[in-house]
């Protein structure tokens, strides 16, 4: 065979054969965006010049060179605040969906490994959670715990569990006839382990996905019922909190954009990095 016979192998080509499909541009700027606010909710403290309940400088002041995106109605400096609040909505993102995903995928596989009665009872009790619109049952729940951050994290688990659990019962079925399956229960292995060793792990992909995208979602319902005062507090920095005073001064612009700019990259951040994921696990992408 003569070297003109073989195949060419360009630069393109290698970057093609070398580079996973899935981590496309978007989700390496969902990336860099996770990692920017992980870092600063993580390290704020040690280098933000004020401290975000105190007052920093003129009350309502535009922004300038003192104060990037001015000051509030109090005079605090809403950057600093802004910046701060990814210490509030980070870690209830992600421990309301790590709460959500242990009971839904557990109740999920419960009733579709079992079936029967089980199947009936959990999936009708999920049909009627998923009935209500969740911004209204998270309202609903809040209001009958009361205002805080902790009574609307409850209420967002609330809301959120049932998707886990019909996503994880579809898995569940659809691979409780597989030949492994069978054959570890041919084997005598008990119905516990079958699920555990042999099923569950093969089930996860839909929901890794899907609890990425959500802790977006999770931050946007968090700032949604701070703003209509169901969830953090004055003087707390969260940014729905913000956004709401904001919205009592409208002309003074600069105070609801901060928060506003921070949950719309937090949300595009989980929003791209969770298309990469489903990419990644989708076997039908090309390679």
């Amino acid at each position: 065979m003569t070297d003109a016979a073989l195949p060419a192998t360009t630069p393109a080509v290698r970057r093609r054969r070398t580079r996973p499909q899935w981590l496309t541009l978007p989700v390496i700027i969902g990336i860099a965006i996770i990692a920017f606010w992980v870092i600063v909710a993580v390290t704020v403290p040690l280098w933000a010049p004020y401290d975000p309940l105190m007052i920093a400088g003129r009350r309502l002041q535009p922004p300038s060179m003192a104060h990037w995106l001015g000051t509030d109605a109090l005079g605090r400096d809403v950057l600093v605040r802004t910046l701060y609040g990814a210490r509030y909505s980070l870690p209830i993102a992600v421990i309301v969906v790590a709460v959500a995903v242990g009971i839904g995928s557990a109740l999920g596989a419960i009733a579709g490994y079992l079936g029967g009665l089980v199947d009936s009872v959990i999936m009708r009790f999920v049909d009627v959670t998923l009935a209500f619109p969740p911004i209204l049952l998270a309202m609903a729940v809040t209001a009958a715990l009361g205002p805080g951050l902790d009574n609307a994290a409850i209420a967002m688990v609330a809301v959120s569990w049932p998707v886990y659990a019909r996503l994880m019962r579809a898995q569940v079925l659809s691979l409780r006839g597989r030949e492994h399956v069978e054959a570890a229960i041919a084997a005598g292995a008990s119905r516990p382990r079958v699920l555990i060793r042999h099923i569950l792990p093969l089930a996860w992909s839909p929901t890794l996905v899907n609890a990425t995208m959500d802790l977006g979602q999770i931050v946007l319902l968090a700032a949604s019922l701070s703003f209509i005062g169901l969830g953090a507090l004055p003087p707390t920095p969260e940014w729905g909190q913000m956004i709401s005073e904001g919205a009592v001064h409208f002309y003074s612009w600069w105070i609801a954009f901060g928060p506003g700019m921070a949950i719309l990259s937090m949300v595009l951040g989980f929003s791209f990095v969770g298309d990469g994921l489903r990419d990644l696990f989708d076997p039908r992408s090309g390679t």
